[in-house]
């Protein structure tokens, strides 16, 4: 294991999280966005992450022992795709809207606000947590550096 790889493998959550933020925001932007009825509703962003896996150079030692396993440690995570949501979204009445139909009615997105508030939520606590990591690591990293030899 590299000595900046634990900074290395936070900064891999940092990204997936600042991600799926700016697709919450993107999707509460457009919460409201109207279409005409013959055409698709905003489809909400999902971002679809997975595990970096280990390349198996860096075996795992058990604490005083000499014994190695061939299991490693991954190398954080990364988006892979963006799930899209529903594009039929729901037709609603609002013959003021310049977007309706001959029958007053609008195609709007079916993102609901409340889960995207809580994803907002569960995003932020990651994003943090991984900030928290890079920095108890820097501050390990320059305590070390001020050892005297």
């Amino acid at each position: 294991m590299g000595m900046f790889e634990t900074i290395d493998t936070s900064n891999t959550g940092l990204n997936v999280y600042q991600t799926w933020m700016d697709a919450i925001s993107d999707n509460i932007a457009n919460i409201n966005t109207a279409e005409p009825t013959s055409q698709n509703a905003f489809q909400a962003r999902y971002p679809v992450a997975k595990a970096i896996p280990g390349d198996g150079s860096t075996p795992m030692t058990d604490a005083g022992s000499t014994a190695t396993s061939d299991a490693s440690i991954g190398h954080g995570a990364e988006v892979t795709t963006v799930a899209l949501g529903d594009p039929t979204g729901q037709l609603v009445y609002d013959p003021n809207n310049p977007m309706a139909d001959s029958k007053g009615l609008v195609r709007m997105p079916s993102t609901d606000l409340g889960e995207q508030m809580t994803e907002l939520i569960m995003a932020e606590r990651g994003y943090q947590a991984n900030l928290a990591v890079v920095s108890r690591a820097t501050q390990a990293y320059q305590a070390a550096l001020e050892l005297k030899v």
